[in-house]
């Protein structure tokens, strides 16, 4: 484990060599999850918030059980129901032995500046006011309880979608969307062998014992944002790839001018928001932990288009009449905006 306080030399090749280790530790539970360990590898270096995609029983619960350990930390969970209200996270209140009300913090507070992961189950089952409190959460760090605000400067939300049901669903509204970093997607192993064992090899079977197998803090939760905020000072970006960027967001905000074409779509109507620049920035602190991980201290235009889907995606939004068919448009615009976009 790393260990020093926020004013040591922060040793980036060091750190770097940890982040891998962690990757490799994750995937001991994490079995055919190699792109999204490191999506979510990114995500955690860029101190930024996750909403997964996938089924259910995909293992998203257990990968970030074993982020948690991998992190250091605590690991706290909720799930998202109609009658959830925001003050649930924060404490609650019941009749001890004697009788006697007694109130106790709830799972953001009960293990203080120590939690680490937060995770939302099924945060589209949860009301609009619940989101609300999340939202502050996700960009401040802190919630206000007992009279006073709280800092959590070491938390990181991971949430994820019901998106087989939508009865007694609520659907993010854009605000809540634009504050996760990325949307990640985590779906079953395409490799039959890997899909085999998931089914009949019993040490996949015992979640507790494969989280066990885990190191412990690997990283060290506590300087993470130090170490965050050095990787971005550290990595560079070419005023050519600053170009690239910027034409990339043009074609995304103006799908017809940069000739993308879609079947069934009228581009000039498509569009109802494009990325924000807060998103863009987004993209690019992406793409700089990317950089970093692959052992660079210069970004390169494939970095921007790996990390391009998930963190841009998510955030263009389009008209009402094309939602029903969302994934499959924005996944083939964002193709044909490399296509269109040439790569200097």
């Amino acid at each position: 484990m790393i260990q020093g306080t926020a004013e040591d030399a922060i040793d980036l090749v060091q750190w770097r060599q940890h982040a891998l280790l962690f990757e490799q530790e994750v995937a001991k539970a994490a079995i055919g999850q190699t792109r999204a360990i490191r999506l979510i590898t990114i995500a955690i270096f860029a101190r930024g918030h996750v909403l997964l995609e996938g089924d259910v029983g995909v293992g998203k619960t257990l990968m970030l059980r074993a982020v948690a350990r991998a992190i250091g930390g605590a690991y706290s969970r909720v799930e998202g129901t109609i009658d959830l209200m925001p003050s649930d996270l924060i404490y609650h209140t019941y009749l001890n032995e004697e009788g006697k009300p007694r109130v106790e913090a709830g799972p953001l507070l009960s293990h203080g500046e120590d939690i680490s992961v937060f995770f939302f189950n099924e945060i589209n089952r949860a009301r609009p006011q619940v989101h609300s409190l999340l939202l502050r959460l996700m960009a401040e760090k802190a919630v206000n309880a007992f009279n006073r605000d709280i800092q959590l400067p070491n938390v990181q939300v991971f949430a994820d979608r019901n998106q087989i049901e939508k009865e007694e669903t609520f659907e993010l509204p854009a605000a809540a969307r634009d504050r996760f970093f990325m949307e990640i997607p985590v779906q079953a192993p395409r490799d039959r062998q890997l899909r085999r064992e998931l089914i009949f090899n019993t040490r996949y079977h015992d979640v507790d014992l494969l989280i066990e197998q885990v190191d412990h803090r690997v990283l060290d939760y506590t300087r993470l944002n130090d170490v965050a905020r050095h990787i971005q000072n550290h990595v560079q970006t070419s005023r050519t790839l600053q170009d690239y960027v910027v034409t990339l967001w043009d074609a995304v905000r103006e799908p017809q001018q940069a000739g993308i074409d879609i079947a069934g779509v009228d581009t000039a109507r498509l569009i109802k928001g494009g990325a924000s620049p807060r998103g863009m920035a987004v993209l690019v602190r992406a793409a700089k932990i990317l950089a970093w991980l692959e052992g660079r201290d210069m970004v390169l235009p494939e970095d921007v288009r790996e990390v391009f889907y998930e963190t841009v995606g998510h955030r263009i939004f389009l008209n009402p009449i094309y939602e029903m068919r969302r994934e499959d448009i924005v996944s083939q615009m964002c193709r044909q905006v490399f296509s269109k976009v040439a790569v200097p």
